[in-house]
């Protein structure tokens, strides 16, 4: 195990921030398109929901579809490809398990995500204060649906781990790691059409925390920490147990070609001797 010093850390930090303000940056633009699109298409008084009507289903279609365009977006663009498009503190904590990012970057990515949501949640309640205690917008909080607690922790665990399966998996393929940030928006799109109902589909504890303290509310905030990350620590503990091959030696969504060659990530050889 490396013994990492306090001078070291700070020499970390000073060198990679601009990596963390991406991240920041990355989760509020992902944050804000998410409180948008839920006043836009739920909001009884917004377009979305006129066009649309009291379906539900076809309701959630259109925020599937803006936001999957926003993963995209957010993976490909250069700043994203610069940071490696996290923007999801689980998502960190797999490749930190997997031993692609060291572990002071991976507290610096974290933090710099749950600053990038809390500051996202309070722009956009200022900006929709009049729409977004409304009943069907909620202020775009996660909470358990009727199901209860449990059907939603449950819920969470399952699509964060098969995201980070898939996540892993893709981006160790050479068919298909070009394709990853296409297959997470896709996967991302499907969860919002069909598991919302349950917990409200959240994947992700920066977003939960970010609506959450803007609206002052915090039900069940726990199941959105333990069920997503959890669920992608395990997934990446596995998938290091089972893989023959060599394991990346970045942490980018949009695969390790797109980096440059400075940045927040560990070589292979680090992993393969333990040296996280």
């Amino acid at each position: 195990m490396q013994k990492i010093t306090w001078a070291g850390w700070l020499a970390t930090v000073r060198q990679h921030w601009p990596y963390y303000l991406a991240e920041a940056v990355g989760l509020g633009i992902f944050v804000a398109f998410s409180c948008g699109t839920a006043v836009f298409f739920n909001h009884p008084a917004a377009p979305g929901r006129q066009w649309l009507g009291d379906n539900e289903l076809l309701r959630r279609v259109g925020v599937a579809l803006i936001m999957a365009a926003v993963v995209v977006g957010v993976s490909l663009t250069t700043w994203g490809q610069r940071s490696g498009a996290h923007i999801n503190p689980a998502v960190t904590v797999a490749f930190w398990q997997l031993g692609s990012i060291k572990g002071v970057d991976a507290v610096g990515y974290i933090l710099a995500q749950f600053v990038g949501a809390a500051a996202a949640g309070e722009l956009m309640l200022s900006l929709l204060r009049p729409w977004y205690p409304h009943p069907d917008v909620q202020y775009n909080l996660t909470k358990p649906g009727p199901p209860g607690w449990a059907v939603a922790l449950l819920a969470e665990f399952i699509i964060s781990g098969v995201m980070a399966g898939v996540l892993l998996v893709a981006l160790h393929s050479q068919r298909l790691k070009k394709a990853t940030p296409w297959l997470l928006a896709g996967l991302i799109g499907v969860y919002i059409v069909l598991e919302t109902p349950l917990s409200g589909m959240s994947l992700n504890p920066a977003r939960s925390l970010g609506t959450a303290l803007a609206a002052g509310q915090y039900p069940a905030l726990w199941i959105y920490f333990v069920g997503p990350v959890a669920a992608t620590w395990l997934a990446a503990l596995l998938f290091k147990r089972f893989y023959k091959g060599e394991p990346l030696a970045c942490a980018a969504i949009a695969g390790c070609d797109t980096q440059p060659l400075a940045g927040p990530y560990c070589v292979c050889a680090a992993f393969l001797s333990g040296a996280q």
